[in-house]
C-alpha cells in the first residue's frame, strides 16, 4: 500500500511524506487490528463513536503513539464520547454538529490543544451522502473556527463509488479547489493542510488530487463481513 501511495505521490510531484494511511477498522475485531498496529499502523479511522471506544479501551494503552480518527456521521448525542475518544474528527457536516462537539469539550475541559476536525462536503450532491453543499462550506468553517476547542484545518469527501477510479477524479478535484479557496480567506485559526479523500477503490486517484489522509479499510483488512 505504501509504495503504491508513494508512487502516485510521486506522479503528482509530491513529497509522499505528506500522505498519511487511516487504516479503517470498521467491523474488524480487536485482535485483528493489533496486528495492523503491530505491522506498522499509526492511524485508525472509525465509523462509529461505540466501536471505536471499545477498541480504544483494548489497544490505546498498548499503542499509545496511534492516532484515532472518526470518520463516520457524528450524532450530536454522542458527541461528549467522541470528544473523549478521538484525536481528529473527519465529519463535521453541520453548525450543530460542531457546537454539540465544541460543548462536549469545554464539558471536559479539553480546550487546549484544540481539536482537529475537517468539515465534510457533499462534492457529489447525492442524497444518500452527508456533508454540507460545496457552496456553503465556507460558511461551516467560518462557525466551526469560531467555536472553543475546535480547530478547522481541512476538508473531508466520500466521492460516489465507481466502477473506474478515474471518475472519481474530477469529485477530489473540487474539494482540493475548494480547500485553497477557503485557505485564501486567511481565516483566524483555520488550516486547510488537510484532504481527507480517498478510499480503497480509488486512492492513487485521489493522492493524484492533493488527498493528504487515506481512509483505508478493504486493501488493508481484506472485506468484512455483513
Amino acid at each position: 500500500m505504501r509504495e503504491r501511495v508513494a508512487a502516485a505521490a510521486r506522479r503528482a510531484g509530491r513529497d509522499p511524506g505528506e500522505v498519511r494511511l487511516v487504516a479503517v477498522s470498521k467491523g474488524v475485531p480487536p485482535e485483528t487490528v493489533r496486528l495492523a498496529l503491530e505491522a506498522g499502523v499509526t492511524d485508525l479511522g472509525e465509523s462509529r463513536v461505540v466501536e471505536g471506544e471499545g477498541k480504544r479501551v483494548v489497544l490505546g494503552a498498548l499503542f499509545p503513539e496511534v492516532r484515532w480518527h472518526l470518520i463516520g456521521h457524528l450524532q450530536t448525542n454522542k458527541a461528549l464520547r467522541a470528544a473523549r475518544c478521538f484525536d481528529c474528527v473527519h465529519s463535521v457536516d453541520s453548525v450543530r454538529v460542531a457546537t454539540a462537539l465544541s460543548a462536549a469539550l469545554s464539558r471536559l475541559g479539553r480546550l487546549t490543544p484544540p481539536l482537529p476536525v475537517l468539515v465534510e462536503v457533499n462534492v457529489s450532491g447525492e442524497e444518500t451522502k452527508y456533508g454540507v453543499r460545496p457552496e456553503e462550506t465556507l460558511e461551516l468553517v467560518r462557525a466551526a473556527s469560531g467555536l472553543p476547542g475546535l480547530a478547522v484545518r481541512g476538508l473531508m469527501t466520500l466521492a460516489p463509488l465507481v466502477r473506474d477510479a478515474e471518475e472519481a477524479r474530477p469529485f477530489f478535484r473540487h474539494l482540493a479547489v475548494l480547500a485553497r479557496k477557503i485557505a485564501a480567506e486567511e481565516l483566524p485559526g483555520v488550516e486547510m493542510s488537510l484532504l481527507s479523500m480517498g478510499m480503497s477503490q480509488d486512492y492513487e486517484v485521489a493522492v493524484e488530487e492533493g488527498s493528504t489522509l487515506l481512509r483505508i479499510g478493504t486493501a488493508i483488512f481484506g472485506p468484512r463481513e455483513g
